[in-house]
């Protein structure tokens, strides 16, 4: 067919805009082999010495040459980027370094290991990363790998090897990558490359070839390399016979599909096709037609039974949609690459041929380039043919019924127009109209009544002689032989279209229902949630029962979602969830394994673990056995797993990053406080073993000062527990301001007397403006207030500097500002200074930075009492901090407080 040989032009169009698109990112190429020593760096150092030659500026990032000579002569002649020492654990470990290859920017750099783990303080944990790094700036990375560092292979090279293997990488990296070499070397090379110290040295090949390198382990992962390096480059000449103009197979690879049908040859042609796929390590493909016609149930059941035998024996399954079953199939097996067609073929009449179109005939006429095997099917008298057959649906009369009113509004037009003598073949088209509009509204069974009633009335009614069966010209038989004709072709026609419609329908509605599966189970947050937005949308799906069963923090099953249903009541089936949870396979109702569950049972597989099950109960129950309906179950099923594993990871990671904070604070904690308490301890030990020993007397000035500085550090001592304490009944919730009266100078008068030795003889100003109000406050808390700022500005401002106080109010809030003149606030760090453990990089004069609470402390206090606290640098220097608290209504004037308000 002329159609068959032009390419697709979608395909076309991309093909082009990819070529034409400017090429932004590098290209990746993986060396890739089976074990170490056999090539892979030699063989990369090869390609890039030949890519020098031809011009290209090559660099060399990272290489492992591990103590080999001739790979260390083939790195003469090149650039290299030095490597990054990163001390690790007492010894210097030598990596690459990402920042000086992204400086120098060369065309093409080789990079070694790519799945290599980076030295703790790296940018990326994973040399990979950084090649992706790389790539994305487009520069050309040549890098290498083995096989049983890909990630997908890693338990089963465990479960050969005996070795677990740590460092991995994603399979995603090695699909992107723009081109994979594959290095190959036989085992007994390898063994001999050992031996004679060309790929360890002599004691670690020794071990090596008693563990790792013996000849059986060596085989099984060069078989590995092997498939997989086929298996891309299978993909690869997929993708360039599909972007070619070439629209043929190419016979890189045996595909099969076996025709499905009702027969019950079918079976037999399934097992056929599997023995063929697995003689030739091929894959296979079964599928089955929807022609639109309408089918009985007792064939669809056959139909989905066999389908269903072809996935239990290994093979994907498709359901196709077309007018001509031959056509379909071709069409779909040219977008597949299938090589061989497999179709089963039952003898039949002579008689039965003539009305029935034999598909056989059409795929060996319009195969082309695909191989037909015919697989003869016995004879037998119950043999259902492959094309479908149509069902014989319930009669509705009522359809036939409004036929013949139908048939009788035409016979009255006729009427009316034989009056005005239309021609008899003009009045022919009246019923043909009819017949028509039957045949759209109704189907085939009344579209043939009103065929032969049209012709009967017409005939009777019309045509001379009147009144009368008989026929007195032979054109008229024509005229009839039409009517019928078309009534029959239109109404097969309006069926074909309809049951077209219905599966476009499905599709259509398939689609739809896996949009909002999706984007509702985006939208929420929470397993619980997660279970029951999913059981909701599933039930408007499937229209049936439901059970969503998950496990919980100790692993085990349990029934989250329709515990009410009949899935849920029944004990059975909880049975069939554990033991799907427990093997990763569909059981229950519908299939071969626990079939006694009254429902069907799909696991909710996630990309690391089995999360849960999905219990699915339809009615009819040969709903289950559709394999169109059993795969949206298991798309749906995979979408809850990934959203609840998705779900997880997120509760994870949140507890993981409250961890980590909660070790940052304990870490930030002992930093800052040791020092604090370590010091006051160290001063108050030195003074008092100086006292004890007599050095110098405790009467003399010496001895005095020692005492008050022994003082001194226990005051500064019980300052910072008291700080402590206060931060543990703040972030408890504990710290409840007991509210009184309180006059704002009697409080700073005490903070002042407390801290009388530290502020010296510096400047104090304190400027309260005339009748401020008394405050609503817990005096020893606010007391504290002032305490841990007088005391940040004491020690953060030089000596001799003024510090100031001041405080206006506007009658709804009062506002103090504390003010000195030190070196102020780093630009961004005004609200960070009130958060915990929190130390600029402003040291006091006597080189203390504090603890990071005090500020902290004052916030939360503050926050307690409704009002808020800022900070900001003064535009002459220094810092300022303000303070807003609520004012009360109606104030006891000053005159009627007591002076113990201060406390």
């Amino acid at each position: 067919m002329p159609n068959q040989e032009r390419p697709n032009p979608d395909q076309l169009l991309a093909r082009v805009q990819a070529e034409e698109a400017p090429r932004t990112r590098g290209r990746l190429k993986i060396f890739f082999g089976y074990a170490a020593g056999v090539g892979k760096t030699y063989g990369m150092l090869e390609a890039a010495r030949r890519d020098k030659a031809d011009g290209i500026d090559v660099v060399i990032g990272y290489i492992e040459p591990h103590g080999r000579a001739e790979t260390e002569a083939l790195t003469e002649g090149f650039d290299k980027i030095p490597t990054r020492a990163v001390p690790y654990r007492g010894v210097v470990l030598q990596e690459f370094d990402l920042d000086a290859a992204l400086q120098r920017h060369p065309q093409l750099i080789l990079v070694d290991e790519l799945a290599h783990s980076n030295a703790e303080g790296s940018r990326h944990l994973k040399r990979w990363q950084d090649v992706e790094e790389l790539l994305e700036v487009g520069i050309d990375v040549y890098s290498t790998l083995n096989v049983q560092h890909v990630e997908s292979l890693n338990d089963v090279i465990a479960q050969i090897t005996g070795v677990i293997v740590r460092e991995t990488l994603p399979d995603a990296v090695l699909e992107k990558a723009d081109e994979l070499e594959l290095v190959d070397l036989t085992p007994h090379e390898l063994v001999e490359r050992l031996n004679a110290g060309k790929v360890y040295r002599k004691a670690q090949a020794d071990r090596a070839i008693a563990n790792f390198f013996q000849k059986s382990n060596l085989t099984a992962l060069r078989e590995m390399s092997l498939r997989l390096a086929a298996d891309r480059l299978h993909k690869e000449v997929d993708e360039a016979r599909k972007s070619s103009t070439a629209v043929k197979p190419w016979a890189t690879r045996e595909r099969f599909l076996v025709c499905v049908s009702p027969s019950p040859t079918t079976a037999r042609l399934i097992r056929t096709t599997k023995r063929m796929a697995e003689a030739q390590g091929a894959e296979w493909i079964a599928a089955a037609v929807q022609t639109g016609e309408t089918t009985n149930s007792a064939t669809q059941q056959r139909v989905n039974r066999h389908l269903q035998l072809a996935t239990q024996l290994g093979a994907e399954t498709q359901n196709l949609i077309g007018e001509k079953v031959a056509a379909t199939i071709l069409d779909y097996a040219r977008s597949r690459n299938v090589t061989r067609i497999i179709v089963g073929k039952t003898a039949q009449p002579r008689w039965r041929r003539l009305f029935h179109k034999n598909i056989v005939e059409d795929l060996l006429e319009q195969s082309g380039e695909i191989d037909i095997h015919v697989i003869r099917g016995e004879a037998e008298s119950n043999a259902v043919p492959i094309r479908p057959a149509v069902s014989t649906p319930s009669i509705r009369w009522i359809d036939y019924f409004l036929t013949a009113v139908i048939v009788f509004v035409c016979y009255g037009a006729c009427k009316v127009c034989a009056h005005w003598e239309v021609a008899e073949t003009n009045l022919a088209m009246i019923f043909l109209l009819g017949v028509v509009f039957a045949a759209t509204r109704f189907g085939r069974g009344p579209a043939s009544f009103a065929s032969v009633a049209a012709v009967l009335v017409f005939d009777y009614f019309f045509v001379p002689p009147l009144y009368s069966f008989t026929v007195s010209d032979a054109q008229y038989l024509l005229t009839f032989v039409v009517m019928l004709g078309i009534g029959l072709l239109i109404s097969t026609l309006t069926t074909r279209m309809q049951g077209r419609l219905s599966a476009s329908q499905i599709q259509e509605r398939q689609t739809a229902a896996l949009y909002r599966l999706t984007r509702q189970l985006s939208e929420v947050m929470g397993a619980e949630f997660l279970v029951q937005t999913a059981g909701r949308q599933l039930v408007d799906i499937f229209g049936g029962e439901i059970a969503l069963y998950v496990r919980d923090e100790k692993e085990k099953l349990q029934i989250r979602y329709g515990a009410a249903s009949s899935i849920g009541r029944n004990a059975i089936n909880g049975v069939v969830a554990d033991w799907v949870s427990s093997h990763n396979r569909i059981a229950g109702l519908g299939t071969d394994t626990l079939p006694n569950g009254t429902a069907l049972f799909v696991p909710l597989i996630g990309s690391q673990k089995t999360v849960g099950v999905l219990g699915v109960r339809l009615e009819p129950v040969d709903n289950l056995q559709r394999p169109e309906l059993r795969r949206l179950i298991e798309t749906c099923a995979s979408m809850i797993a990934l959203s609840l594993e998705r779900d997880q990871s997120l509760l994870e990671a949140q507890e993981t990053e409250v961890r980590i904070q909660a070790e940052q604070l304990r870490n930030s904690l002992l930093s800052s406080v040791s020092h604090d308490l370590r010091t006051p301890l160290a001063a108050i030990a030195g003074s008092g073993s100086g006292l004890l020993n007599g050095t110098p007397p405790p009467d003399s000035e010496e001895g005095r000062e020692l005492l008050r500085n022994m003082v001194d550090e226990s005051m500064r001592l019980s300052r910072l527990v008291e700080n402590l304490l206060d931060m543990t009944r703040l972030e408890a919730g504990a710290l409840k301001p007991n509210r009184q009266w309180h006059v704002l100078e009697e409080l700073v008068g005490s903070v002042r007397l407390r801290l009388q030795k530290e502020l010296g003889d510096r400047p104090f100003t304190v400027t309260i403006e005339p009748n401020f109000p008394l405050l609503y406050i817990d005096g020893i808390l606010l007391e504290q207030v002032f305490l841990n700022l007088l005391e940040n500005a004491v020690r953060y401002s030089p000596a001799r500097s003024p510090i100031e106080i001041e405080a206006h109010a506007d009658g709804r809030e009062a506002t103090i500002r504390i003010l000195d003149e030190g070196p102020g606030l780093p630009v961004g760090q005004e609200e960070k200074i009130f958060e915990k453990f929190f130390r600029g990089q402003v040291i006091s004069p006597d080189g203390r930075r504090g603890v990071g609470l005090g500020l902290a402390i004052c916030r939360g206090i503050i926050d307690a009492h409704g009002g808020k606290i800022h900070a900001q640098s003064r535009p002459s220097g220094g810092a300022e901090i303000t303070i807003t608290l609520p004012l009360e209504e109606n104030p006891p004037s000053i005159s009627t407080t007591t002076s113990g308000a201060s406390g």
